[in-house]
């Protein structure tokens, strides 16, 4: 499913426009990413959290010329799936 799936999904389910869930769907990937920016963790009970890995640079080898290469620190998103989301995947 993808993010438009998802629209369409919304608006059929709960009988609304489809603009008005693109904009309820937005706000919500929207309010997930601010809160990731800002360095909080996102639970959503019942399917998981979302956090913040932050990964120190190093030193790396390219691999087809050998050649070491630094690579930056970064901060990537990281999920954890939720107790019950796992239950109900492998029912």
């Amino acid at each position: 499913m993808n993010k438009s799936e998802l629209i369409k999904t919304l608006a059929e389910k709960e009988e609304i426009h489809v603009d008005e869930a693109a904009e309820i769907v937005n706000a919500f990937f929207d309010s997930i990413k601010d809160a990731l920016v800002d360095g909080d963790r996102v639970e959503i009970r019942g399917f998981g959290s979302f956090k913040i890995k932050e990964y120190k640079g190093y030193q790396g080898r390219n691999p087809k010329s050998g050649t070491v290469v630094d690579v930056s620190p970064k901060r990537l998103p990281f999920f954890r799936p939720g107790k019950e989301l796992k239950e109900f995947i492998n029912k």
